[in-house]
Order: C-alpha cells, then sequence, then structure tokens
C-alpha cells in the first residue's frame, strides 16, 4: 500500500479535517468533470449497465463517498425501480451537489464517516464503496463497518486506486493513498468480506491491468465458509 504524505500516521480526527478541506472546497466542486475526464464515470455506468455487477438483484444499496454522485446516478437508473437508495459521504457539501445532480427522488442523503456508519446492523444486501479508501489512514476499520451494516450474502462493489503510475498521479493529485492489489483483497478477507471476483471496465482494461482495483466482495451469508 503506498502512502500520500504520511497519511497512515494521521488520526481518525485529521483524517476527517483533511477529507472535508478537500471536498469541501474548490477540488470536490470540479470532480464531477475529473470523473468524467478520466472516464470514471461512463466506464461505472458500463459496467452496471452490462450487469457484470448486477445492481438489479438487490432492494437495498448503499452507496459510500457519494461525492457528486458518480456512482449513485448509475443505480437509480439499474437498480431496481423499488430499492432503497442511500446516499453517504463524510462531506455535506458533497451530498448537496449531489442531491442538485441526481435527479431522483429515490435517493436518502445522509452524511457522516465510514469508520463509524449510522446505520443498522445488516441493513443492505448492496454496498458500492467507489475510491474512498484511500482516505483511510488504515482500511480495516472502514472496511470492518462495510461488513456490519451489510447482510450476511450481500455484495460489494470495490472500486480503490491501484499502486501504479496513474495511481500515483491520483495520489498526488487528491492527496490520498494507493493500494497493492494481493495487500487490499487480504484486508477485505481479515474483515470477512473475500473477493468474489476481479472485475475490469473493458476487455481493453484487463489486457494492458489499468483502471484501477475493482472487486465484488461478499459477505458469506453463514452456511458456507468464508
Amino acid at each position: 500500500m503506498v502512502e500520500s504524505k504520511g497519511i497512515s500516521q494521521l488520526s481518525l480526527d485529521q483524517y476527517r479535517s483533511r477529507v472535508r478541506r478537500i471536498y469541501d472546497g474548490p477540488a470536490g466542486a470540479v470532480l464531477k468533470f475529473g470523473s468524467f475526464l478520466s472516464l470514471h464515470e461512463p466506464l461505472v455506468g458500463h459496467l452496471l449497465r452490462s450487469r457484470r455487477f448486477d445492481v438489479s438483484r438487490f432492494e437495498s444499496i448503499l452507496d459510500v463517498g457519494s461525492g457528486a454522485g458518480q456512482i449513485l446516478g448509475h443505480l437509480t437508473r439499474h437498480a431496481s425501480p423499488t430499492a432503497r437508495l442511500v446516499a453517504f459521504d463524510l462531506s455535506q457539501q458533497m451530498l448537496c451537489r449531489a442531491r442538485s445532480r441526481v435527479k431522483d427522488v429515490r435517493p436518502q442523503f445522509v452524511a457522516g464517516d465510514m469508520v463509524q456508519l449510522p446505520f443498522a446492523s445488516e441493513s443492505f444486501e448492496c454496498i458500492t464503496c467507489g475510491w474512498v479508501l484511500e482516505h483511510l489512514p488504515d482500511p480495516r476499520p472502514g472496511l470492518a463497518e462495510l461488513e456490519r451494516v451489510l447482510k450476511p450474502g450481500g455484495s460489494i462493489l470495490l472500486l480503490a486506486t491501484e499502486d501504479t503510475f496513474y495511481g500515483a498521479m491520483v495520489s498526488r493529485t487528491w492527496q490520498c493513498r494507493t493500494y497493492n492489489r494481493r495487500e487490499l483483497s487480504e484486508a477485505c478477507h481479515e474483515v470477512g468480506l473475500p473477493w468474489k471476483e476481479q472485475l475490469w471496465f473493458t476487455r481493453a482494461h484487463q489486457f494492458f491491468r489499468m483502471g484501477g482495483i475493482l472487486a465484488e466482495a461478499k459477505k458469506p451469508d453463514g452456511n458456507q465458509p468464508g
């Protein structure tokens, strides 16, 4: 796992202050444009539309780190019409941006910290977590909270910046860390979220090993070993 500016040495209060400072300000205001220019947003749309990660099978979905609604907007289009959708972010300002951008009345918008999720255990069948873990001093407390609120048998779509040359550029821009694929998989397994499958945006991304880390993690349903 590659760090940026000693992020692993931050206290939780320092981590929260850093994220709010970045995303409440001008950088957060241009996030939607950056996600589009980097193709992250349309590529996530392609991933969900093609049902390689099929969100239509879930009736309760939590989008952690909703940002400007990059993933949330696609969820409103591809999730079941009856699904409960919750957008969650540490930055109130980002939630305001997502609310004004996503023209759908279904999502509930909740502000808070992913290491202390304000939801009951086993509340959601699905969690999407896109480019959020990079900001945590240690990913395990956040992953453990995702595991807690996920129902047995539920799935997480996890997207994270990989420790590649491009990932290093992202890390410098957004003052976050990057992840080694094996180490992040081990951290997920440690908290009870083993990876079911590694995903790729397109065949070209898979061939050239681009696009960062995309994986479906699945919480064991209690009848099978983790």
